[in-house]
């Protein structure tokens, strides 16, 4: 009887013992090394458009717009500034707490070694290594923005019609022009934009293509 309880006691706490155990969870992958050229198909409320990354254009520039992309940062952001023979502006996330965690994170400027041509892409800024979320697409041959450090590092390969069909009638931002303002935007996010600038046409995904 002793023998048999013993047992019993046994098992109970070889049990318990188990269910303690915890396995040891495997290390998160690191994150995907840029690749030195990528395309990115981004799909909007106009249509779809691809753009091909060359890092060796500007390499800062490229690895930057990979991880923003591999984020999932563009989903649902709007092309808030479209000034037809110009530019066509993004990168505002709809999210404030989002566009502010990114929005903070700074990268170094890269040499220009790419011109501003039609369908080319760069980092808008501010001053000297600002460059953080917004990017625009030159709808023009922007000679100016050569001499003034705007580095181009990718260009749209696919889809340029839909690029110039974007919605332009807004004009250009604020104060300048009757456009969004873009610090509303940081600050409200979409619900700003759907209610003063509800015609904007919008990125529903972009995607790194294999």
């Amino acid at each position: 009887m002793r023998n048999s309880l013993l047992i019993v006691m046994l098992a109970l706490l070889a049990g318990c013992a188990g269910e303690k155990t915890v396995e040891k969870k495997a290390a998160p992958p690191p994150p995907e090394k840029p690749p030195e050229n990528y395309k990115v198909r981004f799909e909007t409320s106009k249509g779809n458009f691809t753009i091909e990354v060359h890092r060796e254009w500007a390499p800062h520039g490229a690895d930057h717009f990979f991880e923003l992309v591999q984020a999932k940062f563009y989903d649902g952001v709007r092309f808030h500034r479209v000034v037809r023979r110009f530019v066509c502006q993004f990168g505002i996330n709809g999210n404030p707490k989002l566009q502010q965690l990114w929005g903070s994170a700074q990268i170094p400027d890269d040499p220009l070694k790419e011109k501003n041509r039609k369908g080319t892409i760069s980092y808008a800024k501010l001053g000297p290594n600002s460059r953080t979320t917004q990017v625009f697409i030159n709808l023009a041959d922007n000679a100016m923005l050569d001499s003034t450090g705007f580095a181009p590092f990718g260009k749209v390969v696919e889809g340029m019609d839909v690029v110039e069909k974007l919605y332009f009638a807004y004009g250009e931002v604020a104060p300048r022009g009757g456009g969004p303002d873009p610090t509303q935007i940081e600050l409200q996010g979409n619900v700003y934009l759907d209610r003063t600038y509800p015609r904007l046409d919008a990125i529903q995904t972009a995607t790194v293509l294999k």
